[in-house]
């Protein structure tokens, strides 16, 4: 559980930061305005909030000349088709410099975090979280497993990153909010927020000790936290009123994950096409719902859901960014409260990081080195018949699967993801989802560069990949895969 929690903190701290700088930042930081700073300026900054030590006004230069090679040429390369100069940027040229200068070293840093995945689950991306254990052994003596000297490089590898979260990423975001307070005003959307909860303390089976806790808030009310299982019929529905597939007792009604079914009917438009009708079906994703409640998922709801439950770290961390802000509470309920909800929730996980790791150490110096368990290995133990629902955070948000077996083989296997909560259409009764929800009264400076509007898509960090299917010119579905 201990390295399983670790891999799941190295997830989140990676991607998070990353979504900062490299998929975010860039709705709030002018990279071309960046030539206009001083870099002395630019340093004096720097250093008044951070002791990174790359802050020297000849470090600020450099990169300053590195941009600018970049403009000259007419290949922005990495930084090309942003709004640049749009009237939406606030940030003074220098702060800009120094962001554009934490992207690139983000860029670096991000590669390093996630050799933890290497070394405990065997690669990255996509490391390995086997049936019963882990693929890399432990023995501190073996040169082959997990030894000493790798669990030491663990160690520094989470030093190294609190490093750079504590004094780069921290005081970027704190920064550039302080630039856009404005957008605590903008992107709130829905009042609903649901989290599953993850990061086990005493085992799966009990949630109450969860890092994150789980919960789901109704009309933004932090007095109360319903509780959320998976399994019930009545509270996850998954809708199809607006989206491109049929049920076979009709697309008016709701189904469990259990009962899901998954028919593709694309009802048009042929591309290409200028828009689409949003008063028929328009969408590949279908609409969840938590007792017919649509719901936000993500940092922010996991943020809420935690401090409404009371959880002391949680509410530390997140009271002292208000206070450090000087705004209320409620300013959480925006985009810009989102954004810091991924940083804050980033803190948070740093903490825990650290100490799984002093608890993983600790066990193994006391010879507890078993990272297998054979309970439930032999195929023969298994029931003929059976069901289940796993329960996790990925860092986007809620994520489900629910799996049917029946005579020994998948009978019907449905999940539901973080962005299918947030990007889905609306549903029967016209309730909007998340995104569309929160872009509600947003204000356009140039409806032709709509950096407002990626502002508040991008604090959910969208995954469209949930919502494609490739189809061919005879509408053919080109692509399956069945289990038998």
């Amino acid at each position: 559980m201990l390295i399983r929690n670790l891999m799941f903190c190295t997830q989140y701290v990676q991607d998070h930061v990353v979504h900062f700088y490299h998929l975010h930042a860039l709705d709030w930081v002018d990279v071309v305005s960046a030539l206009k700073a001083d870099p002395q300026k630019t340093s004096a900054i720097a250093v008044s909030i951070s002791s990174w030590p790359k802050s020297s006004p000849k470090y600020f230069a450099a990169l300053q000349e590195r941009l600018k090679k970049f403009v000259e040429s007419g290949q922005l390369g990495i930084f090309a088709n942003g709004y640049w100069g749009h009237p939406a940027y606030k940030l003074p040229p220098e702060v800009n410099l120094l962001a554009v200068a934490h992207y690139l070293e983000a860029l670096e840093w991000q590669k390093e975090i996630v050799k933890i995945h290497a070394i405990f689950g065997g690669k990255n991306p996509h490391p390995n979280y086997l049936v019963g254990g882990v693929p890399c052994s432990l023995n501190p003596e073996e040169v082959n497993a997990v030894n000493m000297e790798r669990l030491n490089h663990v160690g520094s590898l989470i030093k190294q990153a609190k490093e750079f979260v504590e004094q780069v990423y921290i005081p970027d975001l704190m920064a550039i909010a302080g630039f856009y307070k404005d957008w605590a005003g903008y992107g709130g959307g829905l009042k609903n927020y649901l989290a599953y909860g993850d990061l086990p303390t005493r085992g799966f089976g009990q949630p109450d000790y969860f890092k994150f806790a789980r919960g789901a808030i109704l009309d933004r009310n932090l007095g109360e936290v319903h509780p959320v299982n998976g399994r019930d019929a009545q509270e996850i529905k998954e809708y199809i009123t607006h989206s491109w597939y049929r049920y076979q007792g009709g697309d008016s009604h709701g189904l469990h994950p259990f009962d899901g079914e998954t028919e593709f009917n694309f009802t048009g438009p042929n591309p290409p096409y200028a828009e689409l009708n949003v008063e028929g079906k328009y969408s590949w994703l279908k609409t969840p719902r938590w007792r017919d409640h649509p719901m936000e998922v993500g940092p922010l709801a996991r943020l809420l859901v935690s401090y409404a439950a009371g959880r002391t770290d949680v509410k530390d961390v997140v009271n002292d960014a208000l206070k450090r802000l000087n705004v209320p509470v409620t300013a959480l309920f925006s985009t810009l409260g989102r954004t810091a909800a991924r940083g804050l929730e980033t803190v948070l996980v740093m903490q825990w990081m650290q100490e799984f790791y002093d608890q993983l150490i600790a066990q193994v110096k006391g010879g507890h080195t078993s990272t297998f368990t054979r309970d439930r290995w032999d195929p023969s133990t298994w029931p003929a018949n059976a069901e289940g629902v796993g329960l996790t955070e990925a860092p986007r948000g809620a994520l489900a699967h629910w799996i049917k077996i029946e005579n020994g083989k998948i009978d019907n296997y449905q999940l539901v993801v973080p962005s299918t909560w947030n990007a889905s259409p609306r549903d029967a009764n016209g309730q909007r989802s998340a995104y569309e929800a929160s872009l509600i009264g947003t204000k356009m400076a140039n409806p032709d560069q709509p950096v407002e509007i990626l502002r508040t898509i991008h604090s959910f960090d969208p995954c469209l990949a949930c919502a494609v299917h490739l189809y061919d010119p005879q509408g053919k579905h080109l692509h399956q895969v069945k289990v038998l």
